[in-house]
């Protein structure tokens, strides 16, 4: 297949850099560091990524919720359209016809793909995670995943499984902190990733995580989840130590700016599903200051994978 034509591509990037500003503010924020060409291909695949959630979520670059009454046929959609991008061809929407570029730039795969969208099947399936691995396999797919294909737009060549298993790790810990933040908003639209099992732990009888008398453990499965994100976090910061300056100075930017939602439910305890937990633009520009002199240094702490999910086994 030819590759599109140089305007075709500016006017993907153009679309992909405004889903990205409206869609995260801090990834939009972050993705600036990088050098142009990376900057543009994390545009376009952060564009197919934001469009799959939305349509799965029935969102507007990642707004409320609303009810979808055809899942499966939405599901069936992103899986069309993200087949026809990787043979090649037009699909007739920006979002995944700039997977196609990407993934022609990149060498990435269909599987790479696939793994995002089971995410996807997950919800429109009305799944619900019953243990702790549940848990992990979600946020495998709809984000560690995602940060596997990003390591290798940054670079990451698919030898080097090491540095991909801690890019996958960042991924997990974003969405821990995700999860943790959104506890509230996840209820109102009649989902719940905490596993039955942690509610089984605390007593928690189904459904009934966010009653007023249960806040309190509520706040102790937050703190849980946020104390995992950090334990990923700090493997990922191993993994980005390896990748070219620029990409490192992103990544690390990102990870503070999103490893502060965690952090920030962690410390709010039974205020955390008050109001919306977010980071302020003065606190991204700190990160951008505090990472840059990460990545100049160059030496995260040690962090061992021991005891963490590997990805062979959240991928099966």
């Amino acid at each position: 297949m030819n590759a599109p034509a140089a305007q075709d591509r500016a006017a993907l990037v153009a679309f992909a850099r405004d889903s990205i500003q409206r869609g995260s503010k801090s990834f939009a924020f972050a993705s600036r560091l990088f050098d142009r060409a990376t900057r543009e291909r994390v545009w376009l695949l952060y564009a197919w990524c934001r469009k799959c959630d939305d349509l799965a979520d029935g969102q507007d670059h990642g707004g409320a919720m609303a009810v979808v009454d055809d899942p499966l046929v939405r599901l069936q959609m992103v899986r069309d359209l993200t087949a026809k991008a990787f043979a090649g061809e037009a699909t007739g929407d920006p979002a995944f016809d700039a997977m196609g570029v990407v993934a022609r730039e990149c060498s990435l795969t269909a599987q790479m793909a696939d793994d995002v969208i089971e995410g996807f099947a997950l919800d429109a399936a009305e799944w619900h995670p019953r243990s702790e691995g549940d848990l992990y396999r979600y946020c495998y797919h709809v984000a560690g995943a995602v940060g596997v294909m990003m390591a290798q737009v940054m670079g990451v060549p698919p030898r080097d499984t090491d540095t991909l298993d801690r890019a996958c790790d960042l991924g997990l810990a974003f969405q821990l902190a995700n999860i943790a933040r959104d506890i509230d908003e996840d209820d109102a639209a009649g989902r719940c990733y905490i596993p039955d099992d942690w509610q089984a732990l605390l007593d928690i009888g189904p459904g009934e995580h966010m009653r007023p008398h249960n806040r309190r453990k509520l706040a102790l499965m937050g703190r849980w989840m946020a104390d995992e994100a950090g334990q990923y976090e700090a493997s990922a910061r191993v993994g980005a130590s390896r990748l070219p300056f620029r990409a490192r100075w992103a990544v690390l930017s990102a990870a503070g700016i999103y490893g502060d939602i965690a952090r920030k439910v962690r410390a709010a305890g039974v205020d955390a599903w008050n109001e919306r937990i977010y980071t302020s633009k003065r606190e991204k520009l700190r990160w951008v200051r505090r990472a840059f002199w990460q990545a100049v240094t160059n030496n995260p702490p040690l962090a061992s994978r021991d005891g963490l999910w590997s990805r062979d086994a959240l991928s099966r």
